[in-house]
């Protein structure tokens, strides 16, 4: 029970770090009826430009930094990034599941807005 009540408080604070920027965290496509608690983290599914499949932040204890774990729907090797630290994670999770070269390119196209 302890473990779970860390798991628990640890994905809350997961969580609050990811909403500190939540016009780019929303830009995921984050289904939240997928956000739960994992050891030693937090797992949702996301549907961005790059990535569409599930993102797992664990916190590696050793270090005391995060990993960041992509596992795509389609049957291909997850990708894991190491060594993440707490103010990092909004950016290095949206470098790796929604910016592209050509982003805002992708966003006009994909939501029908002109730019001049």
């Amino acid at each position: 029970m302890e473990n779970r009540n860390y798991d628990l408080k640890l994905a809350g604070y997961i969580w609050s770090i990811l909403r500190t920027r939540p016009i780019i965290m929303m830009s995921w496509g984050i289904d939240t009826n997928t956000v739960r608690t994992v050891k030693l983290g937090l797992e949702f599914h996301v549907q961005g430009f790059k990535h569409t499949g599930m993102v797992q932040v664990i916190f590696d204890e050793r270090k005391d930094l995060f990993e960041i774990h992509l596992i795509p729907d389609l049957e291909r090797e997850r990708k894991i990034i190491e060594d993440v630290y707490f103010d990092m994670l909004v950016s290095v999770i949206d470098e790796n599941v929604e910016k592209t070269d050509d982003y805002e390119k992708r966003i006009s196209e994909e939501y029908g807005i002109i730019r001049k």
